[in-house]
C-alpha cells in the first residue's frame, strides 16, 4: 500500500504519538528535567563523563534528540547541560546537532502527516491564500532563517511552519542548523560559566540572550534575513506599477 492510499489516521501517528508524549511530559518531567537536578547531579556527571566521555557525548546526543523531537520542558537546561559537561566548543556542536535533528524528525512528522495534503491544497488555491503561500515560497531561505533567529518564536512553531508549506527537506535542515547557531552558542557559553554559578549557591540568567550584548547582534542577522523580503515586495511593487 503507497502512502497515498495510508488511511489518514495512520499518517498521521507519529504527529500523534509527539504530542501525547509532549503532553505527558510536561506534566511528568518538569522536575526532573531542570536546572536543580543538573546542580545536584553534578559531581555524578562529570565523573561519568571523565570515565566515559565518548559514551557520554552520544548519550546527551541522544538525550537532547529526544527532548526536542517530543517538545519535552528542559530544552533550555539541556544546553546549559552541552555548555557544562563538554565546554563552549565542542558543546554548542553536540547541542546544535541534537536540536537539529530534534526539529527534523518533528519537521517530518508533520509534513507526513499533515503537511504534503496541506501543501497541495494550497497550492491549488486562489486569492488571498495563494499569494501569501507564493509570498513564502519566493522568500523560503530569508523566511526560514528569520523564524530560527527571532528568539520570540517558539522552536515547536518553527518546526511546523515549513512543514505546512512545503519546504523542501535539506533547506529546512540547513536553515535549522544555522540559524540556531546565535542563541545556542550564547546558551552553551552560560552553560560553561557554570561550575562558578554553583559555588556561588546562584542560578543561570536565561534572559541573557535579550541583554544588548547578545540580541543587538542577533537582530543584525534577522535585518540580513529580512532584506530580501522587503527588496522582493518593491520589487513587485514596482513591477505592478510599470
Amino acid at each position: 500500500m503507497t502512502d497515498s492510499h495510508k488511511p489518514g489516521w495512520i499518517k498521521k501517528l507519529p504527529l500523534i504519538a509527539i504530542c501525547a508524549v509532549a503532553l505527558i511530559g510536561a506534566f511528568t518531567l518538569r522536575d526532573y528535567l531542570s536546572f536543580e537536578t543538573l546542580r545536584d547531579n553534578r559531581e555524578a556527571l562529570t565523573a561519568y563523563r571523565d570515565a566515559n566521555y565518548m559514551t557520554t557525548v552520544v548519550v546527551f546526543v541522544l538525550i537532547y534528540i529526544v527532548i526536542v523531537a517530543f517538545s519535552l520542558p528542559g530544552a533550555a537546561i539541556a544546553t546549559l547541560t552541552g555548555g557544562f559537561m563538554f565546554a563552549t566548543f565542542p558543546g554548542v556542536l553536540f547541542n546544535l546537532t541534537g536540536a537539529t535533528v530534534g526539529a527534523t524528525l518533528i519537521f517530518l512528522a508533520a509534513r507526513w502527516g499533515l503537511g504534503e495534503s496541506l501543501a497541495r491544497k494550497l497550492d491549488a488555491s486562489h486569492g488571498a491564500v495563494k499569494k501569501i503561500k507564493d509570498g513564502i515560497d519566493e522568500n523560503q531561505w530569508s523566511m526560514l532563517f528569520l523564524i530560527r533567529l527571532v528568539p520570540a518564536v517558539p522552536f515547536f512553531v518553527a518546526n511546523l511552519i515549513p512543514a505546512l508549506v512545503g519546504v523542501p527537506l535539506s533547506r529546512f535542515v540547513i536553515t535549522t542548523f544555522l540559524g540556531i547557531i546565535p542563541g545556542g552558542l550564547v546558551y552553551t557559553s552560560v552553560g560553561a560559566g557554570l561550575g562558578s554559578i554553583f559555588e556561588r549557591g546562584e542560578t543561570p540568567d536565561l534572559g541573557i540572550i535579550f541583554e544588548p550584548q547578545f540580541i543587538l547582534p542577533i537582530l543584525g542577522l534577522c535585518a540580513l534575513a529580512i532584506l530580501p523580503i522587503v527588496l522582493n515586495v518593491f520589487r513587485h511593487k514596482k513591477d505592478a506599477q510599470q
